[in-house]
């Protein structure tokens, strides 16, 4: 009897013990970015400020309607372009201002997700995208993966980027967001809250999914329906004014995208263009591309100022890197009428399964010598 006692006495001091060793080594359940303002369970700081970082002012301890907690961090973009980049966002980093130039970041191996509450303060605000991961250097994060474009209410909602099968060994980027004054030519307000990471056993992989048609690359100035970033400035860059909010005659809805490019050979190379990327000023380094796999055409609409404006090239693919696009199509050289023309580059044939470089532009002082001023409208793979 007494021996049956001390195995069950035993029995009951192992099994505690062997449930704590099971929970130590299955990890935490989640891993806090932020939670409220000066948590203790906090990590990373809102320290990378990118693109138009005049056009952002941050309140980390907002009280306006929280979504838990007593505080959210308000974010209001002005969208003035400060920096004349067109884009602005924000990275949580470890440590602060840290772009990968030195040891910080956190193993989160075992997360499977990230997960944020966010609302705008209007409704109809919208964040380009949010990312996980990403910054490069002699530290690069091991894992990038973006979700977006986010159309935002004025209630709160949340938000899940899906992080299954990524390494997450070294993570210093560990939340970023983005938008674009294209998107909000009004400027945007919004709150975001209660961002982390958590360990989700019953979530599948996200599948690289073939995009829907039509794909648009932009249909106009602040619709979350347009994708790809007109950021990579090309040649004589300094040769070009681009305004993607233009009111002057648009083909189809309230706006067009105006281009001016005065030939005068900036950088001396007597050519300029614009590359539409993803995501901004993506020449393969960072793997985004969209399987557009389903797209037999890519058409677009354009007009010259006068009439007779020659451009080179226009394109679709080609950017080379790490990351390279799976293919390209040209048409040109094309000369411009001063009526609205639709054109097509035909895409019957070609491997789409992987594009960051939507589409481009190309023009050279040699056949435009006075400049040229031209307009582009309802850019969209079909």
């Amino acid at each position: 009897m007494r021996k049956l006692s001390a195995v069950l006495l035993a029995l009951s001091l192992l099994v505690p013990a062997m449930a704590a060793s099971e929970e130590k080594a299955a990890g935490p359940k989640e891993f806090v970015v932020y939670l409220d303002k000066n948590a203790k369970e906090n990590h990373y700081i809102p320290s990378g400020w990118m693109g138009d970082y005049g056009d952002i002012k941050m309140n980390d301890q907002s009280a306006d309607n929280p979504h838990g907690g007593t505080t959210s961090i308000q974010f209001i973009y002005s969208a003035k372009k400060s920096q004349n980049q067109g884009w602005a966002g924000v990275y949580w980093q470890n440590p602060s201002n840290n772009w990968g130039n030195k040891k910080g970041g956190f193993d989160l191996t075992g997360m499977t997700k990230l997960t944020f509450w966010a609302r705008g303060a209007k409704g109809g605000e919208v964040i380009q995208k949010v990312m996980v991961g990403g910054i490069k250097g002699t530290y690069p994060d091991t894992a990038m993966v973006e979700m977006g474009p986010i159309e935002l209410t004025n209630a709160w909602k949340q938000y899940t980027v899906n992080l299954v099968g990524k390494d997450l060994s070294y993570v210093n980027g560990a939340f970023g967001w983005t938008s674009t004054a294209d998107l909000n030519p009004e400027g945007a307000a919004f709150y975001i809250d209660d961002i982390k990471f958590e360990a989700d056993a019953a979530l599948k992989p996200e599948g690289k999914k073939q995009q829907a048609m039509p794909f648009y690359i932009y249909a106009d100035r602040s619709t979350a329906a347009n994708h790809f970033i007109p950021s990579g400035w090309m040649g004589d860059y300094g040769d070009i004014k681009y305004d993607g909010a233009s009111k002057e005659d648009p083909y189809l809805g309230d706006t067009c995208v105006k281009i001016i490019y005065n030939g005068k050979a900036a950088q001396g190379a007597r050519w300029a263009g614009i590359f539409w990327q993803n995501p901004a000023n993506n020449w393969g380094s960072v793997d985004a591309g969209f399987d557009l796999s389903k797209a037999a055409k890519l058409t677009f609409w354009a007009r010259g100022a006068k009439g007779g404006e020659r451009i080179e090239e226009f394109k679709v693919g080609g950017i080379m890197g790490e990351f390279s696009d799976s293919d390209s199509a040209t048409i040109g050289p094309v000369l411009l009428n001063k009526e609205w023309t639709q054109y097509t580059i035909d895409l019957k044939g070609k491997d789409l399964s992987y594009v960051i470089g939507g589409f481009c532009w190309s023009a050279n002082v040699d056949n435009n010598p006075e400049g040229a001023t031209f307009y582009l409208d309802e850019i969209k793979f079909e």
